[in-house]
């Protein structure tokens, strides 16, 4: 379905929510204008079938470049954390409230430098989180970074006030846990960094106990 860029990521769902027509149509998608520096759209991945879901807040490089989520260091760092909290990732659906990477250069460089989504960009995208909520239906979503947790759970939400509780989004049947992102352990001080990383395990760890403690099977 065409659209003229600067609307919302709504005109271009399809009927279908499986999650292969989902990402094909996500590939065309022209709801806001990140696509037109980004490389490709980087959909969610895992399981249709996962009780639970995670969401960061946009691709980054290596991801935007290789069209997968969280598969650069901020994954890396998930990566440890999920094993540390007995997480299996290849049980769990992992996805971004972004999908396409913004970015930014300093001046005569080539490197690109991640760069914040704007409120617009997040809401525009958001069709495609929810379309994702829809096709899964998990028990536990685990939002990762202040992005992540407006995008599903308003723009009053402050993450530093409620990091680790177990909440509820408005009108869903799915319990929500949320946490710092990776990237922010990764880039906080050295210092931090390993009670940083513990608050992760934590709070996956808290997530997981929802799953054996809610049972639900499908």
């Amino acid at each position: 379905m065409a659209a003229a860029s600067g609307g919302s990521a709504q005109d271009y769902l399809p009927d279908s929510r499986d999650l292969v027509s989902l990402a094909d149509a996500a590939a065309g998608c022209r709801g806001c204008d990140l696509y037109r520096d980004a490389e490709q759209t980087v959909f969610g991945a895992g399981p249709a079938s996962a009780r639970m879901l995670l969401v960061g807040e946009q691709p980054g490089d290596r991801e935007d470049r290789a069209g997968e989520p969280f598969v650069g260091p901020a994954g890396r760092l998930l990566d440890k954390a999920l094993s540390a909290a007995a997480i299996d990732r290849g049980q769990v659906y992992l996805t971004n409230a972004v999908k396409h990477f913004k970015f930014t250069r300093a001046s005569g460089s080539k490197r690109r430098i991640h760069k914040t989504p704007s409120r617009t960009e997040v809401v525009a995208c958001r069709p495609w989180l929810f379309a994702e909520l829809q096709a899964i239906e998990p028990e536990v979503v685990v939002l990762l970074g202040a992005t992540a947790a407006k995008a599903l759970l308003g723009t009053d939400f402050r993450l530093t006030e409620h990091r680790g509780e177990v909440l509820r989004a408005p009108e869903a049947d799915y319990a929500v846990v949320t946490t710092p992102h990776p990237s922010s352990v990764l880039r906080g001080p050295a210092e931090r960094r390993a009670a940083g990383f513990g608050d992760l395990v934590h709070d996956l760890g808290t997530a997981a106990g929802l799953l054996v403690s809610t049972g639900r099977r499908r």
